[in-house]
C-alpha cells in the first residue's frame, strides 16, 4: 500500500499550521509514511510570491495550478502522483499526532471496492457564548456526507471517474459530484475512524451573501443528475425554496408599486417582510445572546444579510440554470489539440535560430491534417529558453514558428516561454502557463484541451493546467517519462488518433488517470488502473 498527500491550497497562513501537524506525527509501528506531499499551490499565476513550507520528513513537491478553483487543484495533485492511496487535506484543518497512525488502520481495513475513506472532522465552538451564523455553517462540516476537508482515495477510483469535475468553480457540491458519481460507478465510500479539527476561518460580515454562490453550483448539479440529485447525494434541501417564495414577493411589490397598485404593493410587501423577517429569526436565534460577546454586531449582521441572501440565491441559480443548458458529462470532449514544437512536430535542433533547418517529423502534416478536418482548433505551446539564456533573438523564434506553421499549416495559438530555467516564470513547462494561455487565446476551458509532447515538461504542463496528456516518446524521452506518462502513442499519428477519440465523450480514454504501469501499445488505453478515487460532498447549507 501506498500513499501521497495532497494539500490545495490559497496560501492561508494556516497551511503551515497544517504541515507542522504533519511533520509532527508520532511513530508508530503501524504509521503508513507518505511516499511525497503535493501541495497545489492555486493562486493565480499572477501571485509569483512562492510559499514559505516547512521542513517535512517526505519529499515535499509544489504543483501550480493557475487559480482555477479546488476541483481543478485537487485533480493536478492526484494526477501527478502514483501512489495507490491519496489523501485529501484542506488547508485549513489540523491534525493530531496520530493522524498517519489512524489513516493507515482505516486504509487497511478498506475492502476492494472501496473508493473512498472518510475522516471524522471535528469543529472547535467558543465555549463563551453560543456560535455565530458562520460558526455553525462550518460546523456543518461534522455531518456533511463525503467531504474532501479529509478524504482518501483509491487512485484506481478516481481515474476510472476522471477525477473531480473541474466546471464546480468553487468549493461546493464538486465533493458531492464527484462521489455520486463514484458510487454509479459502483465503488463504495466508507466513514474511517481518524479525526481532524476544523476551526471556523475569520470571514466578515459579508461572507454569508458571497457563499450563495454555490447555488450556481447546485443548478450544475441538477443538469448532471437531474431533479431528484439531492436524494442521490444525500446533501438536503435547504431554503431555497423559501428564498424563490421571497424574490417573488419582493418582485410583485415593487411591479405593483410602480403599476399604482397600492393595495397590492402593500399586501406583497408585507408577505416579502413577514418572510425575510421569519428568516432573520431563525438565524438569530441559536446565535449569541445580549450581553454575550459580539452579539450586537452578530444580529445587526443578521438582519442585513438576511434581505440580500434571498436574492443573491435566487440570481445566482438563474445564472447557474442558464450557463449549464445542456451540460455534458464529466469529462467533456476536446476541442482543441496544442503541441510541443522540438521533438514532436518537428526535429528537434537545439536554440534553432535558421527557419531554414525546419524538418517535420514523419507523418507530422497528415496528423495534423486529420485534426482539423475533424474540427479541433490547433496550438503551439514551446519552451524556447535559448532566448533568455541570449544564444536566440525573440524574431529569429518567430521565424522559425513561421516555417513550422508554413509546412504543416496554420495554428490558431502559438504560446512561446522565452525564459531560462533560472528565471523562475510561471509560463515554462511543466508549469502550466503555456497551456492556460494557449487555452484562452483559443477560448476553450483548459480541459477542453490536450497537451501532445515528447518529454516529462510536457506531460507535467498539461496536468498541472487540467489537460489531457499524450505522449509521443523520441530517443531523448526518459524512461521514467514514460512510464509516468498517462498516456502514450508510438507516433504522431496514433497520437492524433487518441485525441480524435476523445473528442467524443462516451470513448473518453484515461482522461490524465494514472502513470503508464500499463502502457498502451494500441493507441489508447490509460495507462495502468490504478487510479484512485476522490470524494464527494457538501457543505451543509445552514444560510443557504
Amino acid at each position: 500500500m501506498t500513499l501521497a498527500i495532497v494539500v490545495p491550497t490559497v496560501g492561508r497562513p494556516s497551511l503551515r499550521t497544517l504541515l507542522t501537524g504533519l511533520a509532527a506525527q508520532e511513530p508508530h509501528p503501524g504509521r503508513l509514511p507518505p511516499q511525497e506531499v503535493v501541495v497545489v499551490d492555486d493562486r493565480p499565476l499572477a501571485d509569483g510570491a512562492a510559499l514559505t513550507l516547512p521542513d517535512l520528513p517526505w519529499p515535499v513537491r509544489v504543483v501550480r495550478s493557475g487559480g482555477r478553483g479546488p476541483a481543478a487543484a485537487r485533480n493536478a495533485g492526484w494526477r501527478t502522483a502514483s501512489a495507490r492511496w491519496v489523501a485529501f487535506l484542506d488547508d485549513d484543518v489540523e491534525v493530531p499526532p496520530d493522524w498517519l497512525a489512524h489513516l493507515a488502520g482505516d486504509l487497511a481495513g478498506a475492502a476492494p471496492d472501496v473508493a473512498g475513506v472518510q475522516g471524522r472532522v471535528r469543529v472547535p465552538l467558543p465555549t463563551h457564548r453560543r456560535p455565530t451564523d458562520w460558526e455553525r455553517n462550518t460546523a456543518g462540516l461534522e455531518t456533511a456526507r463525503w467531504i474532501t476537508a479529509d478524504m482518501a482515495f483509491r487512485r484506481a477510483a478516481l481515474a476510472q471517474v476522471h477525477g473531480f469535475d473541474e466546471r464546480f468553480p468553487r468549493a461546493f457540491r464538486e465533493d458531492a459530484d464527484l462521489a455520486l458519481r463514484l458510487r454509479q460507478a459502483g465503488w463504495r465510500l466508507t466513514l474511517g475512524q481518524r479525526a481532524i479539527r476544523h476551526p471556523a476561518r475569520p470571514a466578515d460580515a459579508r461572507v454569508s451573501v458571497r457563499v450563495q454562490g454555490g447555488a450556481a453550483s447546485d443548478a450544475l448539479m441538477r443538469a448532471l443528475h437531474g431533479p431528484a440529485w439531492r436524494e442521490l447525494a444525500e446533501t438536503g434541501r435547504g431554503r431555497f425554496r423559501w428564498h424563490v417564495a421571497t424574490v417573488a414577493a419582493g418582485a410583485v411589490a415593487g411591479l405593483t408599486a410602480a403599476l399604482g397598485r397600492r393595495r397590492g404593493a402593500a399586501l406583497a410587501a408585507a408577505v416579502w417582510a413577514a418572510l425575510t423577517a421569519d428568516f432573520t429569526v431563525r438565524r438569530i436565534a441559536p446565535g449569541p445572546r445580549p450581553g454575550q460577546d459580539g452579539w450586537a454586531h452578530e444580529w445587526g449582521t443578521m438582519a442585513a444579510t438576511s434581505a440580500a441572501i434571498p436574492w443573491a440565491a435566487v440570481a445566482h441559480r438563474v445564472r447557474g440554470t442558464l450557463a449549464y443548458r445542456g451540460v455534458l458529462a464529466w469529462p467533456p470532449p476536446v476541442r482543441a489539440a496544442l503541441f510541443d514544437r522540438d521533438g514532436t512536430l518537428v526535429h528537434d535542433v537545439p536554440y534553432n535560430a535558421d527557419p531554414g533547418l525546419v524538418r517535420p517529423v514523419e507523418d507530422a502534416a497528415r496528423a495534423l491534417g486529420r485534426l482539423r478536418a475533424a474540427g479541433l482548433r490547433l496550438g503551439i505551446v514551446t519552451n524556447q529558453s535559448g532566448v533568455g539564456r541570449g544564444l536566440v533573438g525573440a524574431a529569429q523564434v518567430e521565424a522559425v514558428n513561421a516555417r513550422v506553421a508554413a509546412e504543416l499549416g496554420p495554428f490558431e495559438a502559438v504560446q512561446v516561454c522565452p525564459h531560462a530555467p533560472a528565471d523562475g516564470c510561471v509560463c515554462r513547462k511543466p508549469g502550466p502557463g503555456l497551456v492556460l494561455r494557449a487555452a484562452a487565446a483559443l477560448r476553450v476551458a483548459p480541459h477542453e484541451c490536450v497537451v501532445v509532447g515528447d518529454i516529462g515538461a510536457d506531460v507535467g504542463a498539461a496536468l498541472a493546467a487540467g489537460a489531457h496528456a499524450v505522449l509521443v516518446p523520441t530517443p531523448v524521452t526518459r524512461p521514467d517519462e514514460v512510464a509516468a506518462a498517462p498516456v502514450v502513442a508510438p507516433t504522431l499519428q496514433a497520437a492524433a488518433e487518441i485525441v480524435l477519440r476523445l473528442t467524443h465523450p462516451r470513448d473518453q480514454i484515461g482522461n490524465l488517470a494514472a502513470p503508464a504501469g500499463d502502457q498502451i501499445g494500441n493507441l489508447a488505453a490509460p495507462a495502468g488502473d490504478q487510479i484512485g478515487n476522490v470524494a464527494a460532498a457538501t457543505v451543509a447549507e445552514v444560510s443557504a
